[in-house]
């Protein structure tokens, strides 16, 4: 081994094991750090964190043996919340829609390989980038503060968030397309649109369903969510049979029961389908 090579090799171990000193110091600065600001926030709160953690299935406990008491009663309950639980599917399977379209068309814009403009590729991962900051429940309260407590806020919201998230997944589908589709309708005359349609769309069509579907998913639990600050459906009636406390444990247990089993449902028709369209596309 010549002289430089040694010399490297030497360097090398020495920023290894400066590295290593360096991340320990960082992981036991960080637990002090943990354990210290967990005794502080202990002493000032007034409860105590290891009094309230024994409480912690007390609340959930009473839903139960509420919903347990309620008997036969417990499952009209369910089909008088079916209209709130429909609602907030609507709320998510349109802004899942919107959120799609916007997102495809942001994809194709946002692609290196695809865009037809590749000065605004930089533009407009930044502008999904900026779009997916902002979470739904901030981007709600502030509609609602705007155009009032509705369903519209959420769906604004769902469909603006849903938009840049699908829209920077979409793209990464687009920069990996078989290009020789595109370059023999290139080669026909065809033009940019021509070329998206027929030469990429059939390639990506399956992976973008999939991800839509997965979004429709999430959706469904973010609008949920939504309507405890206002923007109706099923989490507007979580609000109001939390709110009450003790005496509304099955209707807060009815509602926890239509939304499981909606997103377990929606879960398993999603798989299901993107499975088919994996197998179609494979084929």
């Amino acid at each position: 081994m010549s002289l430089a090579n040694a010399a490297l090799l030497d360097a090398i171990q020495v920023a290894e094991k400066r590295r290593r000193a360096y991340t320990v110091l960082s992981l036991v600065l960080a637990a002090s750090i943990l354990f210290f600001g967990y005794g502080q926030a202990d002493w000032l709160n007034s409860g105590s964190f290891a009094t309230g953690l024994r409480k912690f299935f007390d609340y959930p406990g009473e839903i139960v043996v509420e919903a347990f008491q309620a008997g036969w009663a417990f499952f009209p309950l369910l089909v008088e919340f079916l209209p709130a639980l429909i609602e907030t599917v609507n709320i998510a399977a349109v802004a899942t829609l919107l959120g799609a379209l916007g997102g495809v068309v942001m994809s194709f814009l946002a692609a290196d390989n695809l865009s037809p403009y590749p000065w605004l590729v930089p533009v407009f991962r930044r502008i999904m980038g900026f779009m997916r900051a902002f979470p739904e429940l901030i981007i709600a309260l502030f509609l609602i503060f705007v155009i009032g407590a509705s369903p519209l806020p959420a769906m604004i919201a769902v469909a603006f968030h849903t938009s840049a998230a699908l829209g920077k997944l979409f793209a990464e589908v687009n920069e990996n397309v078989d290009h020789r589709p595109i370059e023999g309708l290139r080669a026909c005359g065809a033009t940019w649109l021509e070329r998206m349609r027929f030469g990429v769309i059939p390639q990506v069509l399956p992976n973008f369903v999939s991800y839509a579907l997965l979004r429709f998913e999430i959706n469904v639990r973010a609008s949920a969510i939504l309507g405890f600050v206002g923007a109706g459906g099923i989490g507007a009636e979580m609000r109001r049979t939390i709110g009450w406390g003790k005496g509304a444990g099955d209707e807060t247990a009815a509602l926890f029961a239509l939304l499981f089993f909606t997103i377990v449902a929606i879960d398993q028709i999603s798989s299901y389908l993107r499975r088919r369209l994996t197998d179609t596309a494979e084929v």
